[in-house]
């Protein structure tokens, strides 16, 4: 991460200008790449996703003893997808653009266990380390029902082991919540914007929490100190796990599923677009890898960022990934999005997975927390601003009409099409600070310039 770069030379492309003023952007890719040609090129192997849907399964049973949530669907870990059409609606007023198609809100904030979307990536690493140790120990084998992990000689075992992880707070929930009921030392490195009541949430379960005064970035760095003074020490890297990644992945064939179950065709003339919000990026790339094989080259995968901290746009326009952060720009990278708040990009989905990235979109906390609002007072539905991050990516796609033609989506196709926002985290809010994001996102609604 000590590529030199010139400022001033990036700063002439006029996308990296308008990020360094933190005005909000859209840029696309500008041509389609072959869905197969980019999952080569990625240099990931596929069969990660199907190893991870099979160790959810594996541990479905265990689940569905563990945590009650988990109960209503024998311990798979999934949320719904549900149709949005008054949103659709009130958004397209706000815009003056009516949105052709069908807008869906995929439901992570639902997830349950630790109710965001890390709990597919995180969770998913967790349960990967503790087979990994329990089968080295020759106390289970590979398709062994995970329930064998509640025996006590196993336990005693994982209790002399630790994992450590940096996070802002949702990815160190969806860990410290699985490590300490399997028995783990479980240590989460949290960074100053993390929210109180995630931090007493962890302690009130045994966990270890560490806080920090820098970002993102300085937690993780903590983190992977931890592991390496102490080789018992596991530690899952957000900017980097291979782990993580295939977690989210298993995503992919989850919502094909779904859509197929609510008989919503995709296909070329039936597009499928999907609006993620982008912290370092592990969560979104993992599911767009797992949506590229589902879906080929009839899904559009776009990134969305706080104008504050747009590190995965930044590190992919000026192809420098993680060698360039936020702060290099000027940017502060404080954002009422804290899961979002991240200066520095994965390097293992800026770099490999670009190709399978459509594009990528910035907003203001203010447009964020007016989605807020108005999706409680036309859906009834509360999420967290970093959840509401992707509503304003369908009509930046309308808008670009030079991505939609190089990409062949006429017309035709975008009346055929399904949008799909997904919504990464929001139900473990606290009552009383939801109903505070609810009421600021109600007044900002009728502030933010919509046009």
């Amino acid at each position: 991460m000590n590529e030199a770069f010139d400022l001033e030379q990036l700063l002439i492309d006029p996308v990296v200008s308008a990020l360094a003023k933190a005005e909000e952007t859209a840029w696309f890719a500008a041509k389609p790449v072959n869905t197969a040609v980019g999952i080569e090129d990625s240099g990931i192997n596929p069969a990660i996703t199907e190893d991870a849907r099979a160790r959810f399964r594996r541990f479905a049973p265990w689940f569905a003893e563990r945590f009650a949530d988990t109960r209503p669907t024998h311990g798979i870990l999934e949320s719904p997808l549900v149709g949005i059409p008054d949103l659709q609606a009130e958004l397209g007023d706000r815009y003056g653009k009516a949105l052709p198609g069908k807008l869906w809100l995929k439901r992570d904030d639902l997830l349950p266990v630790s109710g965001s979307i890390k709990a597919r990536g995180g969770i998913h690493e967790v349960l990967q380390v503790a087979e990994r140790i329990v089968i080295d120990a020759g106390l289970m084998s590979a398709t062994d029902d995970a329930r064998v992990l509640d025996r006590p000689e196993v336990r005693e075992m994982l209790s002399g082991h630790g994992i450590a992880v940096g996070s802002t707070g949702n990815l160190g929930l969806s860990i410290g919540i699985v490590a300490s009921e399997l028995g783990f030392n479980a240590t989460v490195h949290m960074s100053m914007d993390a929210r109180a009541w995630k931090k007493d949430l962890l302690r009130s379960r045994g966990v270890t929490v560490v806080e920090h005064a820098g970002n993102f970035s300085d937690a993780v760095a903590a983190g992977r100190r931890t592991a390496e003074e102490d080789p018992s020490v596991w530690f899952v890297d957000d900017e980097s796990s291979l782990s993580l990644f295939a977690g989210y992945s298993a995503a992919g064939a989850r919502l094909a599923g779904q859509l197929a179950s609510l008989e919503v065709t995709v296909d070329e003339r039936h597009p499928l677009f999907v609006y993620l919000p982008c912290g370092v990026g592990g969560g979104p790339g993992g599911v767009t890898f797992g949506l590229k094989q589902a879906f080929g080259d009839a899904v559009h995968c776009i990134f969305v960022e706080p104008v504050s901290s747009p590190c995965m746009s930044l590190g992919v326009r000026t192809s420098l990934h993680d060698a360039i952060s936020v702060a290099d720009i000027g940017l502060d990278g404080l954002t009422a999005a804290d899961g979002l708040a991240v200066g520095r990009p994965s390097r293992l989905v800026g770099e490999h997975l670009q190709q399978l990235i459509d594009g990528y979109v910035t907003v203001t906390d203010e447009r964020m927390k007016a989605c807020v609002g108005l999706l409680h007072d036309v859906e009834g539905i509360d999420v967290e601003p970093s959840a509401a991050a992707g509503f304003p990516g369908p009509w930046q796609v309308l808008a670009n009409k030079t991505y939609l033609t190089a990409f062949g989506l006429d017309d035709a196709a975008l009346a055929n099409a399904t949008h799909i926002v997904w919504s990464t985290g929001g139900s473990m809010v606290p009552a009383d600070e939801m109903a505070g994001y609810v009421a600021e996102g109600q007044g900002l609604a009728g502030k933010v310039s919509w046009r």
